[in-house]
């Protein structure tokens, strides 16, 4: 029986709405904690999540990877030693949560992916702006690094000692691929698995659903991506 402490870190901003119906699936044999993030909500996301038993860690300042580095502190500091990371609108889906967790806690995986670029994957689940978006970036990040991936997906799953060990810097929607970059450079074994994503439950992607959300999410993936690409030789 293991005795590993499993952490689920939910970034969320301004989900109310989707995190009750998400946080009631996450099915508690698996997990010690559930850790929601909140990143400068201004509805109740706070107080739907901690109704429903999650802890919370607030992180005002807003900015994705700002938000996942809190969680991973947060986790951390209660004794965790494997986060997972999903999303907070309900796409991710916690049938999966299983599948994600076997490579980590067998030995077999460093980091495990969700893949949503998959047949599990509900119809129109990713708006083509992001499966373009997500095709480049991964395509890139094969081509330099030799890590054949088909999805810079944020469900992941990892030992706490593996993320701290990358110094994570990367404070937008580049921390995905910070990550990955970072990981490959090192020669982690990165895994990726077909996940079952699902159309978000509740309002309007802050990334996808909007062209300049999307814009943004590729330039700062993009960019961090290349960044990274000029410091092949070093680690970090």
């Amino acid at each position: 029986m293991t005795t590993e402490k499993v952490a689920i870190i939910i970034p969320a901003l301004n989900e109310e709405e989707a995190l009750p119906p998400l946080l009631a699936e996450i099915p508690s044999q698996l997990v010690d904690w559930v850790i929601v993030v909140d990143n400068g909500s201004t509805d109740a996301t706070t107080d739907v999540a901690r109704a429903a038993g999650a802890l919370i860690a607030s992180e005002p300042t807003r900015g994705y990877g700002r938000a996942c580095l809190k969680g991973l502190q947060s986790a951390s500091d209660l004794g965790a030693t494997i986060v997972i990371y999903m999303d907070g609108d309900g796409s991710d889906d916690p049938a999966d949560l299983a599948m994600m967790l076997t490579p980590v806690r067998e030995g077999q995986a460093d980091i495990v992916i969700g893949s949503r670029i998959s047949h599990r994957s509900e119809r129109g689940a990713v708006p083509p702006q992001a499966r373009l978006g997500n095709w480049l970036v991964s395509h890139m990040i094969s081509l330099l690094y030799n890590v054949h991936l088909h999805d810079i997906g944020s469900f992941r799953v990892m030992r706490c000692s593996t993320l701290a060990a990358l110094e994570m810097r990367e404070m937008t929607f580049g921390w995905p691929v910070e990550m990955v970059v970072k990981a490959a450079r090192r020669g982690y074994r990165i895994q990726e698995l077909p996940i079952h994503y699902r159309r978000r439950s509740h309002g309007r992607s802050k990334v996808a659903g909007t062209l300049i959300g999307s814009v943004k999410a590729a330039y700062y993936m993009l960019s961090t991506t290349v960044r990274y690409a000029g410091t092949r030789g070093q680690h970090g």
